[in-house]
């Protein structure tokens, strides 16, 4: 059995356990769907044409795949959210926020609270694997810019470094 649908001003052909690839569709990979503009319908008793659809048939669907991923949903929002806040309390942190009395805590700090928020937003947190990388990152943000390039910025909390 065979169908004719028209999905977005476009024709396909649907077989019975057959795969269909449909131009921009935005359904969520694994939504299941019931398709009403059947156009024409095919099979061994003999063929229907619709006028301009064929009246009570649909046919049921599955999406097995999206090539261009999955919609952002509640649980993609998170992790943006989260490397974007962790990328903002890196720039407050290293110069602060005079106009609001936050002191500037210096680079250290700053890659410390950026790795650690940051690294929220992936499905498991290890506080003590964060940490080993957030130590290797500053050590060699330090290397890097203050050391090599001998670049002009706090590096650690004003009330440390006096």
């Amino acid at each position: 059995m065979y169908a004719l649908i028209e999905i977005k001003g476009k024709q396909y052909k649907a077989e019975k356990g057959g795969l269909l690839k449909v131009d921009r569709f935005v359904e969520a990979k694994g939504s299941s769907l019931e398709l009403g503009s059947i156009l024409l319908v095919g099979g061994t008793s003999g063929v229907r044409v619709g006028s301009p659809y064929v009246e009570g048939v649909t046919v049921k669907a599955t999406v097995v795949h999206t090539e261009d991923g999955d919609k952002i949903g509640k649980w993609g929002w998170r992790p943006l959210l989260l490397i974007v806040l962790g990328n903002f309390a890196f720039g407050i942190l290293l110069v602060g926020l005079p106009r609001l009395g936050i002191a500037p805590m210096g680079l250290i700090v700053a890659i410390y609270g950026l790795t650690f928020i940051a690294a929220l937003a992936g499905t498991e947190f290890r506080a003590k694997e964060v940490f080993i990388v957030a130590t290797l990152l500053a050590v060699g943000s330090y290397a890097a810019f203050v050391l090599a390039l001998k670049l002009q910025f706090p590096v650690w909390p004003s009330f440390i470094s006096g």
